[in-house]
């Protein structure tokens, strides 16, 4: 309830600035955030769509706008915004991740690590890049890889855990001894404090 609550406040915050100042490029690609994270993927990639109409230049609405294409299956359109974003921004190592996930669900495997490890290369504690390449090396069925690199993700901070027990890019590790190890670990672990605010 509170996450919800949490998100209508930032959809009225958004919509507010949008009413202040239409050309607010970055109200739109902010409000697009809050559409993705509902799920509302056609909403999100139209208020990206408008960010970039109004500033071609901001790479990290193409990110976000491939990263929506992505999630609905319109890979060739992820592509092409993330190396939209890798064009305006070299340095943007969510980009190059993205790029490689994309390939990667492609079957693109060599192009796939290409990207995530520039990525890594640009970012080296980037917690995605980690994580993506865990999944590059489990597709590939190089499971002693795929934990190394899981186990790295997790020590850096990479905590979805419903994904990491329901994401098919997992699956030809599964029920191999490293990724139960994994699992289990952080089953055992202890929740973690929170700090007074």
């Amino acid at each position: 309830m509170a996450k919800r609550a949490k998100i209508k406040a930032s959809l009225s915050k958004y919509n507010k600035a949008i009413r202040d100042n239409p050309a607010d490029y970055r109200a739109y690609n902010n409000r697009g955030n809050i559409y993705l994270q509902m799920g509302r993927f056609q909403r999100a990639i139209s208020d990206y769509n408008k960010a970039i109409e109004l500033n071609p230049n901001f790479a990290i609405a193409y990110v976000n706008r491939g990263y929506a294409y992505q999630e609905m299956g319109f890979y060739d359109y992820a592509l092409r915004d993330y190396s939209k974003a890798i064009q305006l921004n070299p340095s943007n190592s969510m980009a190059y991740n993205n790029r490689g996930f994309t390939f990667l669900l492609l079957g693109r495997f060599v192009e796939a690590e290409r990207d995530i490890k520039k990525s890594l290369e640009l970012s080296p504690d980037n917690i995605y890049a980690l994580n993506s390449m865990a999944e590059l090396h489990a597709v590939l069925n190089n499971e002693e890889e795929a934990c190394k690199w899981l186990k790295r993700a997790i020590e850096k901070g990479f905590n979805n855990w419903e994904y990491i027990r329901k994401s098919n890019t997992y699956d030809n590790i599964r029920n191999s001894e490293c990724f139960k190890t994994l699992i289990a670990e952080k089953a055992m672990s202890p929740p973690a404090l929170k700090a007074d605010v």
